[in-house]
């Protein structure tokens, strides 16, 4: 007589639990895509944050209106390198997303401001610039929930366990 029941078997473990064989099965299509994914979303972050220590953004940040943007623009390029870096790298993932959060919030409601551009083009690129922001507030949003999946760090350092 056939069983219909479904068995549990090793593939049901938690993350916590898995061995580096397991690990590395684990690596599936699914978890390249993601490992491409985590690349891309985080290479603006790590390729603009370095410009956040420049006088020339900070001079711009100033002219925009934010306060303090000597302290502030530096201290948002340290978030966006620490959350772009940790996403790339997928260790603490969720923390560096939230480090993102952090750093895009302010940065889209402050920066770029379409409703109050006069010319047509400056409102329409400043809008492509707030709408890019909040996809990406999005992006780090989801990262912030799901993590780095099974090609990162985080993985790695939980099969050890």
């Amino acid at each position: 007589m056939a069983s219909n029941s479904i068995s549990t078997s090793s593939h049901s473990q938690t993350p916590r639990t898995l061995n580096t064989t397991d690990w590395n099965e684990r690596a599936s299509v699914g978890s390249f895509v993601t490992l491409a994914g985590r690349i891309l979303f985080s290479a603006i972050f790590i390729m603009t944050g370095f410009f956040h220590f420049s006088q020339q953004e900070i001079a711009y940040a100033a002219h925009s209106g934010v306060p303090m943007a000597g302290l502030l623009v530096p201290a948002s390029g340290v978030l966006a390198l620490a959350g772009g870096l940790s996403i790339l790298l997928g260790y603490r993932a969720k923390i560096g997303a939230w480090l993102l959060v952090l750093f895009l919030v302010p940065v889209t409601l402050m920066m770029p401001n379409f409703w109050a551009a006069r010319d047509p083009m400056m409102a329409q690129m400043q809008m492509v610039m707030f709408l890019k922001n909040a996809t990406m507030l999005g992006g780090a949003l989801l990262i912030s929930q799901f993590g780095a999946d099974a090609l990162s760090l985080d993985a790695r350092r939980n099969s050890a366990r």
